[in-house]
């Protein structure tokens, strides 16, 4: 959360005003998450909270969603509790604890409430709430398929931090894109990398077919894997110029 664009005392903001200065995030994340976060961040306004009640409201969801995914992941696998019961819990929970991660950073900057202890309590909380889901789905796939191999757990675990990594470092002053184009097809093409699209199709998984997040695993895993590896390519062949 760093400070910005701020309103003075004498003006109220508007949705369109914590909207305006949100930090992006892919196609389905600003039609989505990015709107509902300024609604939060309205919202939290008017009651006076500041962003960091919302970073930790973040945080207390997204870990209480992937503490019941992981509680309930063997009872789903055994049938003895429906699945898009415990599906639909994920599904709505990582989306509105997103959704409150854009909110912070939308009050933090249209407020002028931004601070560093602000931007490290946010960055740490993503973390703490992005090890529970990778958690959560990772049971999920074991209980579902037993006969999954443990590398494939680990590597999907520590690819996933990737998106979280180089967000992180694209908020710098050497921030860098390897497709800067802006057209539709690319950003469709993004997509798979839109943190807001990726827990939704997560969420629909664990809610119609739990059994296919083994494959969902795999598919995440090689494209975040593949990103990392294109990212090391792109900076040592920049550096190298």
């Amino acid at each position: 959360m760093h400070s910005a664009t701020t309103l003075t005392e004498s003006s109220r903001p508007t949705l369109a005003d914590f909207h305006r200065v949100n930090r992006g995030g892919g196609l389905f994340s600003e039609a989505l998450s990015q709107w509902l976060g300024a609604a939060f961040a309205l919202t939290a306004q008017r009651l006076g909270l500041k962003p960091t009640v919302l970073t930790i409201t973040n945080l207390v969801l997204g870990l209480a969603t992937s503490v019941t995914v992981v509680a309930s992941a063997d009872r789903v696998a055994a049938g003895d509790v429906p699945a898009w019961v415990v599906g639909l819990v994920a599904l709505v929970g990582w989306q509105v604890a997103y959704a409150l991660d854009c909110a912070d950073g939308q009050l933090a900057r249209v407020t002028g409430q931004g601070s560093a202890a602000g931007a490290r309590v946010d960055v740490l909380c993503d973390v703490a709430a992005q090890i529970a889901l990778v958690t959560a789905l990772g049971t999920v796939m074991v209980a579902q398929r037993p006969s999954t191999p443990v590398w494939l757990v680990a590597a999907f675990a520590g690819t996933w931090m990737v998106n979280l990594v180089t967000s992180v470092m694209q908020a710098g002053p050497n921030a860098a894109s390897m497709v800067t184009s802006s057209s539709l097809p690319v950003r469709l093409a993004k997509l798979v990398r839109d943190y807001g699209a990726v827990i939704f199709v997560a969420g629909l998984v664990l809610t119609f077919v739990p059994a296919l997040t083994f494959w969902v695993v795999v598919a995440f895993t090689v494209v975040n894997g593949g990103f990392l590896l294109a990212s090391i390519a792109f900076s040592a062949r920049a550096s190298l110029r």
